[in-house]
């Protein structure tokens, strides 16, 4: 089984700064991490490939410095790596980002099998995955709890908002994965050194199917940011030590006609 990984690059802090001219966040100097639902997915497809056998191959879309998750993942045991990365790409939607990675998957080759964390923690959309599959024309489940491979597809079990439900799909297929369905294995040291001369492939534009930059970045997003900016700090603080906190408290609640 042939397996392939989004995983993503995403700031380690809620502190980001935001370009409020492009609506796009501000990355360059920022501290960051793998997407925490990536692992998850990640882990899936890890122990499929030790039950049923074949290779995981993961790929992020982003700057050259993006880099750095790939070889986490290689700690982890991906077999291989991309980062598509080229400046006609940048401030995608997710419409543009999901047809990026429906093309960066395709140039790559043929999958069986296609798995995303259920959401990112800087765009929190959760669209991405299905959208990803829906350019791809290939079945798709989200919120999938457990999967295990039967036949020619895989049977699983959705976590959805009122029923727990069921389903098989065939090979290929997209599958987003909940968290807490494994927990992630920790990056090994051992590996660290057999993988650190590992390449990591870096295709851009030119090597998609379709390289029409209309399509990506800006230019192919249905959506745009008509204005963005970090929200005031205004928060008013007063301390209480003496007298009757109770008698303060409903004065306070009062005066600012909270009750």
């Amino acid at each position: 089984m042939n397996i392939f990984v989004c995983i993503k690059q995403v700031p380690s802090t809620n502190k980001v700064q935001v370009d409020e001219k492009t609506g796009v966040l501000k990355r360059t100097g920022v501290l960051s991490k793998m997407n925490p639902y990536d692992l998850f997915a990640l882990e899936t497809a890890l122990r499929m490939r030790e039950m049923y056998s074949g290779s995981v191959t993961v790929g992020t879309m982003g700057p050259p410095q993006a880099q750095a998750v790939i070889r986490e993942a290689y700690m982890m045991g991906a077999d291989e790596g991309y980062v598509f990365s080229d400046r006609r790409l940048g401030g995608a939607d997710v419409l543009a980002t999901s047809y990026t990675l429906s093309q960066a998957i395709r140039s790559i080759g043929d999958f069986d099998l296609i798995l995303t964390g259920k959401q990112t923690t800087d765009g929190d959309t959760a669209q991405t995955g299905p959208a990803i599959a829906e350019h791809m024309n290939i079945p798709h489940a989200a919120w999938v709890s457990h999967i295990e491979k039967a036949g020619d597809g895989i049977n699983v079990t959705q976590q959805l908002q009122d029923v727990i439900e069921t389903v098989w799909m065939p090979f290929p297929c997209l599958v987003t994965m909940e968290q807490d369905v494994f927990t992630p294995r920790l990056p090994s040291l051992k590996r660290k050194r057999e993988t650190q001369d590992k390449p990591v492939s870096i295709i851009g534009l030119d090597a998609f199917l379709d390289t029409n930059p209309d399509n990506y970045g800006l230019s192919g997003s249905a959506t745009q940011v008509e204005r963005i900016f970090p929200p005031e700090n205004d928060v008013e603080k007063e301390t209480w030590m003496e007298g009757d906190l109770a008698e303060k408290l409903f004065n306070h609640l009062s005066d600012k006609k909270l009750m």
